[in-house]
């Protein structure tokens, strides 16, 4: 997970603020304007239908599309590594895998002691165990889901100090005490990796060195050049095992270092496959581009990408795979973010700027089977998973089984509410969006689609996530929000959470209207 002391990136959510009485002047005042908008929308309903957007947009459907590959879907992360052994965890991979074909998982911690890897005998010689290692990986690969392998975090008894991690499970993120003892650490590890599943899998992996080294993961000072020191030991053990297997780095937050980390591999004649980063839609501007501007949730992620992007671009190794392996609308737990509808046209217009900019981008997580902050205490409390406890979906998870839908290949049109895509067969697909902020109300809005090239008689299917499609949260408030829901409030729940059968319309002269409430995400096939 993206957090940090030193960053100033909260580990738990703020303590809310205390509310005003509602029975103060100011709130008796406040509550008689709403009512008096209230009735005077009822009375006059040319008034509420004012406030709705509207937006046209045309497309020319016989147009010529280019490749739409779905690297929004590619991979995701997940709680650390012995998480990997729950029923639970794996109930969750098998739905989120089900709903969008998903191929990489990534996780922390695959060299914490509860692994129980690496160890040493009375006279310091290494001991190597990999009965959960292979547990943890078959459970994947039996699943349809390869590991994308974060190398990390450093086992006790090859530390060089003691510095522990605040999360729940106190990762070690100390340096190593000797750099040829994690060499063969390394080694050992891609040899038994090789050996069980063969070469011709494992070279299918990737191999991320550490997580997150400019922030409060990695104690080794100065930070950039002891993780520099860390990736060249750990490429070159990799390699020496196999060229054929992938590694990269520096796995940095906040889109940093990737510029100075192709530099100083091409300098050193480092082995790197590919580049991967992070970054959170609450992130700075200061901490991400060096600004002082205010950059919304809405925009930071595709600004990083964009920045990431320009500088493999223009580096000596402009040809080298992208993969942002964090992202998501929020660091913090925030559950008007990522337990809301919000995500959907979030998600939407997240993939929409970022086309183009990144290879992989991999949504931080995929289940809310996740303890950096302590055991889950109940289901919706702004997780970042797809999955709420006890398998209920979020809203997150329904809009990336909408957007699964998505053809692969793109159709340009002018909007920012929407993207087109076309089918072998010639039927549209198309997302379409109503965004503003979580903080915001937001107004409804009418998009119009001009469908030029239609000929004939034609219907849409339109599926919806909105708060009343797909959406388990007002049932979950409408229930007293349980800390512990029972089996027949989780039953109920999984009800509320699933998407509604889709709505057909006839499309007229061939323009087509659909109407979306604030924060609302329709998929739409044009047959």
């Amino acid at each position: 997970m993206s957090e940090s002391i030193e960053n100033k990136r909260p580990r738990f959510s703020p303590t809310p603020g205390k509310w005003i009485s509602r029975t103060s002047a100011g709130g008796r005042n406040a509550q008689l304007a709403v009512s008096f908008m209230v009735l005077f929308l009822a009375c006059h309903p040319e008034a509420a239908r004012a406030q709705v957007q509207r937006e046209t947009i045309e497309i020319d459907t016989k147009a010529a599309a280019r490749p739409f590959a779905h690297f929004w879907e590619r991979m995701f992360g997940s709680g650390r590594a012995i998480l990997a052994l729950r029923d639970s965890y794996r109930q969750d991979l098998r739905e989120v895998k089900t709903a969008t074909g998903f191929e990489y998982i990534r996780f922390h911690a695959i060299f914490h002691d509860e692994v129980g890897l690496y160890d040493e005998d009375a006279n310091g010689k290494p001991i190597y165990n990999f009965s959960y290692v292979d547990q943890i990986y078959d459970g994947l690969l039996q699943n349809g889901v390869r590991p994308y392998v974060e190398l990390s975090f450093m086992p006790k008894k090859l530390a060089a100090e003691q510095t522990l991690h605040p999360f729940w499970y106190h990762p070690i993120v100390s340096p190593p005490r000797d750099l040829g003892r994690w060499a063969d650490l390394i080694t050992h590890f891609a040899k038994h990796l090789v050996d069980r599943y063969g070469i011709d899998e494992v070279s299918q992996w990737y191999f991320e060195v550490w997580n997150e080294p400019n922030l409060d993961f990695w104690a080794g000072e100065p930070k950039e050049q002891t993780y520099y020191a860390l990736y060249d030991t750990t490429a070159e053990a990799l390699k020496a095992v196999s060229p054929r297997l992938r590694v990269g780095g520096p796995s940095t937050a906040q889109a940093a270092w990737v510029d100075r980390f192709i530099t100083h591999a091409v300098e050193r004649h480092a082995p790197v496959d590919f580049i991967s980063t992070h970054v959170y839609g609450n992130d700075s501007a200061k901490d991400v581009l060096g600004t002082d501007e205010t950059i919304p949730r809405t925009q930071m992620v595709c600004r990083a990408a964009r920045k990431v992007h320009d500088q493999v671009k223009a580096s000596s190794r402009p040809e080298l795979p992208i993969f942002f392996s964090e992202y998501n609308a929020s660091y913090k737990n925030e559950p008007s973010v990522t337990d809301s509808v919000f995500m959907g046209p979030w998600l939407a217009d997240t993939i929409r700027q970022c086309d183009g900019l990144m290879d992989m981008l991999s949504y931080w997580t995929f289940s809310d089977v996740f303890e950096e902050q302590g055991v889950v205490t109940k289901p919706l409390y702004g997780g970042f998973g797809l999955m709420a406890a006890d398998n209920l979906p979020k809203p997150s998870f329904n809009a990336f089984k909408l957007l699964h839908e998505l053809a692969v290949e793109r159709i340009a049109v002018d909007s920012n509410s929407a993207l087109v895509t076309r089918r072998p067969d010639g039927t549209l697909v198309i997302a379409a969006w109503n965004l503003s902020l979580p903080e915001e109300a937001g107004e409804s809005k009418d998009l119009t689609f001009i469908l030029k090239g239609i000929k004939g008689a034609r219907r849409a299917v339109i599926s919806r996530l909105d708060r009343t499609h797909g959406s388990l949260a007002g049932a979950y408030g409408a229930m007293g929000s349980p800390i512990y829901p029972t089996s027949a409030q989780i039953k109920q729940l999984r009800q509320a959470a699933e998407l509604p059968a889709p709505e057909k319309k006839r499309i007229e002269g061939g323009q087509l209207t659909v109407e979306l409430p604030p924060h609302g995400l329709a998929l739409i096939e044009v047959r």
